[in-house]
């Protein structure tokens, strides 16, 4: 942990600095790992996103990912004009565009999904197969909430 800022022993093995700190790690190496595509990670997001639920609407897009809409503008115009989605007249309402994974951008996807794979393995590199399951399967807890919000 060269790069970890200081932080006293009692902090150090609090679960909230551990989970920060992997955090922080994982998505360094994600986001150097998507880089050597030429991809930044919302982009990736947003790619992935589009080919899970095919056509969408830039404004579902927005809610689905809780991005700002005037954040979003950039995102997809930057993967429209590197051809990695289309825009045609939603066919559920004319007024609307929906947005779908181009044949470039599945490629691209592909790529990107192995290059996380690959940053997602280092960044686990000290545990075992097992310890790695247990591990997201605990994750998956803790990012869960148990009651639902009022």
């Amino acid at each position: 942990m060269a790069d970890t800022p200081y932080a006293p022993a009692r902090i150090r093995v609090l679960p909230s600095w551990l989970l920060g700190r992997a955090a922080a790690r994982g998505h360094r190496l994600v986001a150097q790992a998507l880089a050597r595509e030429g991809l930044r990670m919302m982009h990736h997001a947003v790619l992935a996103t589009v080919a899970e639920l095919g056509p969408v609407s830039q404004a579902q897009l927005s809610r689905t990912l809780g991005v700002d809409p005037k954040d979003m503008v950039p995102i997809v115009h930057d993967l429209h004009t590197e051809d990695l989605i289309t825009r045609a007249p939603d066919p559920a309402d004319r007024r609307k565009n929906a947005i779908s994974i181009s044949p470039t951008g599945t490629r691209l996807l592909r790529r990107t999904e192995k290059l996380g794979e690959q940053a997602n393995a280092e960044l686990t590199a000290a545990l075992t197969p097992e310890e790695r399951q247990q591990l997201v399967r605990l994750l998956t807890r803790i990012v869960t909430p148990i009651h639902p919000p009022a």
